[in-house]
């Protein structure tokens, strides 16, 4: 009798154990889970922020485009609003919209085969200008070398790179040689090579001239010393020191070609100084 009440003592002493063992191991699997349930919900926590901050940011981006929208290039944008909109906000390329088009066809843009409007881009941007003012800046591009223009005129920019002025060559009925002459920084313009039957590269939009006054394109016709523009004769002899002059030293030059662009100046059969193209 006394052996099997030790025998049903240790049986029932056995049973508790694993029942304790049991209830620790469901404590532990219920612990498990509740962690495992609230990483659950951080992470789509963390989700829907990321999703809500990348929202807000094109909301920001969208407000920026209507604020600055209206205010035509060339003029002054004060410093109160560059920083309350955010300077890397205020450099945005856009496709070509019915009021750009409005204002380059028949222009600057004719119906053609070689290019499309679908395959240029309008850039809004800031520069420096010669009145130390920062002012707003417009050129279309090719869109394949609309991003590399921008983080271009933004560095040029931000370096407080002087130019003068920036506006579509529409402004000047689409005349290269008035819009040089004015030393305006342009890009896009379906015309051929002056003297040539070739199109341009400005015809495709992979063409930009900056400040072309002072830094004209030089050649020989007939024996004859040719220059474009014509008032920009005194900046021929790029030996002399003068301000706004693109040399290989000049980080407008080193810029353009960190991109992939080649430069006019270091041409043999003419100097183009104020060109930068690139092949795409």
């Amino acid at each position: 009798m006394k052996d099997r009440h030790k025998i049903s003592f240790v049986i029932a002493m056995g049973l508790s154990l694993v029942m304790l063992a049991g209830c620790a191991d469901g404590q532990s699997a219920n612990v498990a889970v509740t962690e495992k349930n609230t990483q659950a919900e951080d992470t789509g926590k963390d989700t829907r922020d990321s999703g809500n901050e990348a929202e807000n940011s094109n909301i920001a981006k969208t407000e920026t485009v209507e604020t600055i929208e209206p205010q035509k290039a060339g003029e002054v944008i004060n410093s109160d609003a560059i920083e309350a909109m955010g300077v890397a906000n205020l450099f945005y390329s856009s496709e070509i919209s019915p009021d750009i088009q409005n204002r380059i066809m028949g222009s600057s843009y004719r119906e053609n085969e070689d290019i499309a409007l679908s395959e240029l881009r309008y850039l809004r941007v800031l520069y420096y200008g010669f009145d130390g003012e920062t002012h707003i800046g417009e050129m279309i591009v090719n869109e394949k070398i609309a991003q590399d223009v921008l983080e271009i005129m933004q560095e040029l920019y931000e370096n407080q790179y002087p130019i003068e002025k920036m506006v579509l060559i529409d402004e000047y009925d689409a005349d290269d040689e008035t819009s040089m002459e004015d030393n305006n920084t342009s890009a896009f313009n379906y015309r051929k090579i002056n003297g040539s039957t070739k199109l341009s590269k400005h015809s495709m939009g992979l063409a930009i001239d900056i400040n072309p006054r002072f830094n004209p394109c030089v050649k020989t016709i007939n024996g004859a010393l040719s220059v474009e523009p014509i008032n920009g004769e005194a900046y021929t002899d790029r030996t002399q020191e003068f301000p706004y002059k693109i040399t290989k030293e000049d980080l407008c030059y080193q810029l353009f070609i960190e991109h992939g662009f080649t430069w006019g100046g270091s041409w043999n059969s003419l100097k183009d100084y104020q060109h930068f193209e690139k092949d795409i």
